[in-house]
């Protein structure tokens, strides 16, 4: 095959794009360690219906977006949107005093909308240089089945960047996420829509089959953020069609952009936990990846489960945000949403998952050890460095060979000191002092040797 020209990407383990062959060792899906709670939506502005749309890092702070209210659930499109910020890396929002809308006779809120729909959207901040002053920040807002582009100069007053609804396929009762994909050059989206169990094929918007529709995830590109692609319906390298995802939260990974990774929350929605709930349905929070943002590898065991708090288990919550917080060197957030639209009125909260950098997917193997043999790659680094974890008594090792599979003279296995650890950008090193370069822009194989060991990345430098 055609060796992979890596250069001096950093490449993830989340899903086989550079594994040849596994022996003894196997994926592993990696779960964030649910942390502090960040955000209680408690002010009299807020009910048991707030939640996150999106989080974006603007001016030095974290913004979080987020649907304060409904103030009467037989009128849903009419909504309280609001903006809290984090100055600590998501540990803790606050809400500052934005004078722009009226409450109960007082501006002393942060609120930023209240009204119909399209409102606020999940907001994000475009990147694109060619971007007008006026849209600096946009998003994708939903009414009716129909979708708008929405633009604001500073985050906070939002209007319609053009008049009437966008000319895309879809539902749009969701979260709809969108962004300016730098290394393609085109703004990318990620919208609902309901499709066939069965065949994966989307309903259209005015015959949506709501005995036998599944919520489903579409994607389209655009040039403008007005003028958008045909809609496609995200294609699972494991052909299922009949899980429900409610929400998308894709984005380029940070430090990685040409990887795609998403947090979707899936609903079982006939299941009940709490008989005496207002509706039925469990969700659960899954972790997926993708290369071309299409095509994607997603993991069906629950990357959060519900645990052990009861009102998690009630329908609508463990959403996760859309929008990774570099908390710090060692950390990333994701904020997961819980206690959404209790009986007994306990208010919704924002709680702090704990990400390993680069960690969501490791190339594992037990105490009894395994191996990993990579296809043919080329990169243009002179040194290798690994994103790894042992056990104490675990280790790592890794052999460089030629195309097939044959260790280089000072590269194999056993000229390697085993790595044992936790660290995020180790250097690989071998005993003889044989150097990377020697091979770089060349063809070569990795041999990775992982006894009760993870694997989560690598790159060259």
């Amino acid at each position: 095959m055609t060796p992979i020209d890596i250069a001096v990407r950093r490449e993830l383990f989340v899903d086989d794009h550079l594994i040849d062959r596994l022996d003894g060792a196997a994926l592993k899906l990696a779960a964030p360690e649910r942390k502090d709670v960040s955000f209680v939506g408690d002010a009299a502005w807020e009910d048991f219906t707030c939640g996150a749309l999106s989080i974006v890092n603007a001016d030095g702070k974290h913004r979080l977006y987020y649907r304060a209210s409904i103030p009467d659930l037989k009128n849903e499109d009419d909504v309280i949107i609001a903006m809290a910020e984090s100055s600590d890396g998501g540990r803790s929002f606050h809400r500052p005093e934005l004078g722009l809308i009226e409450f109960n006779g007082s501006k002393a809120n942060n609120i930023v909308w209240r009204g119909g729909q399209p409102s606020v959207p999940p907001a994000f901040l475009d990147a694109n240089p060619a971007a007008a002053p006026a849209a600096r920040f946009k998003g994708i807002a939903s009414s009716w089945g129909k979708a708008y582009a929405m633009g604001s100069p500073d985050g906070l007053r939002w209007s319609p960047i053009q008049p009437g609804p966008l000319v895309m396929d879809g539902s749009f009762d969701t979260i709809n996420t969108a962004f300016w994909d730098k290394l393609a050059g085109c703004y990318r989206s990620y919208t609902r829509s309901f499709t066939d169990p069965e065949t994966g094929k989307p309903f259209p918007h005015d015959k949506v089959q709501w005995n036998n529709a599944v919520r489903a995830i579409q994607t389209s590109t655009s040039p403008d953020f007005i003028h958008w692609s045909p809609v496609r319906t995200l294609e699972y390298r494991d052909k299922g069609h009949d899980q429900h995802m409610y929400t998308n939260d894709v984005q380029p990974c940070p430090g990685a952009e040409h990887i795609y990774v998403g947090f979707p929350n899936r609903i079982v929605p006939t299941r009940n936990k709490f008989p005496g709930n207002r509706w039925p349905g469990v969700n659960d929070a899954l972790f997926m990846a993708s290369r071309d943002g299409f095509t994607w590898t997603r993991y069906s065991e629950a990357w959060v489960r519900p645990g052990r708090d009861q009102r998690n288990w009630t329908q609508r919550n463990n959403y996760p945000s859309w929008g990774i917080i570099e908390t710090s060197a060692e950390e990333w957030s994701v904020l997961i949403s819980e206690h959404y639209m209790q009986a007994d009125g306990t208010p919704c909260q924002l709680r702090r998952l704990a990400v390993r950098p680069w960690g969501f997917v490791s190339v594992s193997a037990g105490h009894a050890g395994g191996e990993m043999l990579t296809h043919p790659l080329v990169f243009s680094g002179r040194e290798l460095r690994v994103n790894y974890a042992t056990a104490g008594a675990g280790s790592l090792q890794v052999e460089v060979c030629d195309v097939a599979g044959k260790a280089l003279e000072g590269f194999a296995l056993a000229d390697m000191e085993p790595l044992f650890g936790d660290e995020l950008d180790a250097v690989v090193t071998w005993k003889g002092g044989a150097a990377l370069a020697a091979v770089t822009g060349h063809p070569v194989r990795l041999r990775v040797r992982l006894q009760d060991a993870d694997l989560f990345a690598l790159r060259t430098v």
